[in-house]
């Protein structure tokens, strides 16, 4: 069942205020929209069926971002113990750069912070210097290398951590 999480307000760039909801994913209801996503942001997306199992996980958590009733974004963490790990953050390319990304990872954390999560992980591309420059700027510092980690092209990933 599709749940509500928060109405959010946010400045475009012209200076007008505009709203998206936050939503948790735990249902098919948005699939084909987060598939979409998916394909246009990973060079080595994930399936349908892997988010079908993805959504029913106890451990997993996925959060959607809602803008005039279309799925823009969407973040997901899996609950290891005390730890969130992150698994994937992805925004439609025409919504990046609008603060999109940031609010996802700020309701991951609220959602972290409620199942008692005390620290939160991920792997990015070394490459992937916007999502850098904005795990940096929400308190994630690198910790270490996953060499060769992404199938594709062989490239490093960076861990960072967080402390909630």
């Amino acid at each position: 069942m599709l749940q509500f999480v928060t109405k959010v307000s946010f400045k475009e760039s012209g200076g007008a205020i505009k709203e998206m909801t936050a939503i948790l994913l735990n249902d098919e209801r948005y699939l084909n929209e987060v598939l979409e996503i998916e394909q246009s942001c990973f060079s080595i997306p994930w399936t349908r069926g892997m988010f079908i199992d993805e959504f029913t996980k106890p451990i997993a958590c996925y959060i959607g971002m809602e803008k005039e009733g279309r799925l823009i974004g969407y973040g997901g963490f899996w609950k290891i113990f005390d730890e969130g790990h992150i698994t994937n953050i992805a925004v439609s390319p025409e919504y990046r750069r609008q603060g999109t990304g940031k609010i996802i990872m700020e309701k991951l954390t609220e959602k972290c912070a409620e199942q008692g999560i005390s620290k939160m992980t991920l792997e990015v591309r070394v490459s992937n210097k916007a999502a850098i420059s904005l795990y940096k700027k929400m308190g994630f510092i690198a910790e270490g290398l996953r060499k060769g980690y992404y199938e594709d092209n062989k490239e490093d990933a960076l861990i960072m951590w967080k402390t909630i």
